[in-house]
């Protein structure tokens, strides 16, 4: 167009581009995380009974449409959740900074660094436990995701730390079984008793003993002969 100053685009050339596509995508990502941050907040604040995708859309501050355009509703977005590692620590989390070189340990090592790491990633999640609690009082569709999860973390953490030493050992799934309960357990209480058996489960010199008596027991179990 004459004194347009423009220069015509050459036959055939590609239309210039606007960075529109990315700037969506960056959008559906940042929403999709106040979403499932919401869930979180929702549960801390309201508890079970009002997780929905009214209170969820509110607590993100967006159309619920897009709780089903993007999750597909609610079942979906709770197991979206409960996958994120928001409740649960993922297995990765676990095996700390250098997995390859965590898994590249003795079994005992293997062993007592896993638990340490799962005790510490719990200790900092308030919400988790809050979640843990109210399981004992009642069961939803929820509590049932959260439980199918867990079962899945149980059975990727053995495929991931097992090997020999621990196919070897069959009463070890008894024994992990009652530390994870343990350990457990010992939060929640913590949540309202501080002391239990003379070991502050508010302090970090008290969960170091609780390490400590981990570590020897992984010590003593992987150095036995197997049965």
């Amino acid at each position: 167009m004459p004194g347009s100053g423009r220069t015509p685009a050459a036959p055939g050339a590609a239309p210039p581009t606007t960075g529109r596509a990315p700037d969506r995508t960056r959008d559906r990502a940042a929403t999709e995380e106040r979403i499932l941050g919401a869930v979180g907040e929702v549960l801390a604040r309201d508890g079970f009974g009002a997780v929905g995708v009214n209170a969820i859309a509110r607590q993100a501050g967006v159309d619920k449409v897009l709780i089903y355009r993007y999750f597909g509703g609610l079942p979906a977005l709770l197991r979206a959740w409960g996958e994120s590692g928001r409740f649960w620590p993922r297995v990765a989390d676990l095996l700390g900074p250098d997995p390859q070189a965590l898994l590249a340990l003795p079994a005992a090592e293997r062993y007592a660094r896993f638990f340490e790491h799962f005790i510490d990633e719990l200790r900092r999640r308030p919400l988790t436990l809050e979640i843990l609690a109210a399981e004992l009082m009642e069961r939803n569709e929820l509590t049932a995701l959260l439980e199918a999860e867990r079962e899945a973390w149980g059975e990727e953490a053995v495929q991931v730390l097992g090997g020999a030493d621990f196919a070897a050992r069959p009463h070890l799934q008894g024994m992990t079984l009652l530390l994870v309960a343990g350990v457990q357990y010992l939060l929640l209480r913590s949540r309202r008793i501080r002391t239990f058996g003379g070991v502050d489960l508010r302090s970090e010199a008290g969960w170091l003993q609780l390490k400590q008596a981990i570590r020897v027991l992984a010590r003593e179990t992987f150095a036995a002969a197997p049965p």
